[in-house]
């Protein structure tokens, strides 16, 4: 059993995780949420659910001993959120939006390579067209995870991901450029899973080629529960910041980091509450077109 704050909201905490309502490894399932993992016990899988006050975790498999004693993080529950409130205070929306969405805490996974897949296959293209490739590549690569929840799978062994030639991805809608970075990231994971806080393995990430500042910032958010992460070089984030913060439709990095400025430690949970508020900067283009390299 877990403890959490008063308030604390565990559905908006955990629905941070997942790659929306199908991802192949987390999910809810009857109002528990299921989480799938490879960990150095073996495969595993943790359930989280409100159980009053407290929140009743669970696990399975021979990882699940694992997974129980970082159930806490995974929950959200060692999120320092101390002092944001008087941060937050520095801008009216900020403030209002901390206020709604109080219980609100960031995960922290404790392994890189599961959400670094997603992060490259997230790189340059729609969130259809990623999330597609992720869910295929988890399916190719893995197995269902253990539990009682079916169509639950593991995150792919980074080891036989690795030894796949890139064409093997070509199927998922892959390109060679993505799909060669994630081998890359594969054939590095022992070392990545190594790492012991964000500024470590955003220095090893980014000397990995294909890996820049804006995937290492997707990681290291959800690794560590970074709170001050932000994506740098992301096609939307700049704009909605700029529209939040500032009334300007449009902005780049260099404007989004000025407007973030007074929130220091908390850069990028300013983005995750804005997001989760469903702010969005005015649209005056065409949507990116959804494409498939499958059909290349």
């Amino acid at each position: 059993m877990l403890t959490p704050p008063d308030g604390y909201h565990l559905a908006g905490s955990v629905g941070l995780l997942p790659m929306g309502q199908h991802d192949p490894c987390a999910r809810f399932v009857g109002g528990a949420f299921w989480y799938a993992s490879r960990t150095p016990d073996g495969p595993g899988t943790l359930s989280l659910s409100r159980d009053g006050t407290r929140i009743s975790a669970t696990g399975y498999g021979p990882g699940a001993e694992w997974l129980l004693d970082r159930a806490d993080a995974l929950a959200g529950l060692r999120d320092d959120v101390s002092g944001f409130a008087h941060l937050a205070a520095a801008h009216p929306l900020v403030a209002r939006l901390a206020r709604t969405h109080a219980g609100l805490r960031l995960p922290a996974t404790g392994q890189v390579f599961p959400r670094l897949l997603r992060a490259i296959l997230e790189q340059k293209v729609t969130g259809k067209e990623a999330y597609r490739g992720y869910a295929k590549a988890v399916r190719h690569f893995s197995e269902p995870a253990p539990g009682p929840v079916e169509r639950l799978w593991l995150p792919p062994d980074p080891e036989v991901v690795a030894a796949a030639p890139y064409w093997v991805f070509h199927p998922f809608g892959v390109e060679q450029r993505r799909a060669d970075t994630v081998r890359r990231a594969a054939a590095a994971a022992a070392r990545l899973e190594k790492c012991t806080d964000s500024a470590e393995a955003t220095t090893r990430l980014t000397a990995i080629a294909g890996i820049g500042p804006w995937t290492a910032a997707e990681v290291v958010r959800v690794v560590f529960g970074d709170a001050d992460a932000v994506s740098i070089g992301d096609y939307h984030i700049p704009n909605t910041v700029a529209w939040a913060l500032a009334g300007e439709p449009r902005g780049d990095d260099a404007r989004m980091l000025a407007l973030l400025e007074p929130f220091p430690g908390h850069r990028g949970r300013v983005c995750v509450l804005l997001e989760r508020a469903g702010i969005a900067a005015p649209r005056f283009g065409p949507r990116m077109p959804i494409r498939s390299f499958a059909r290349f």
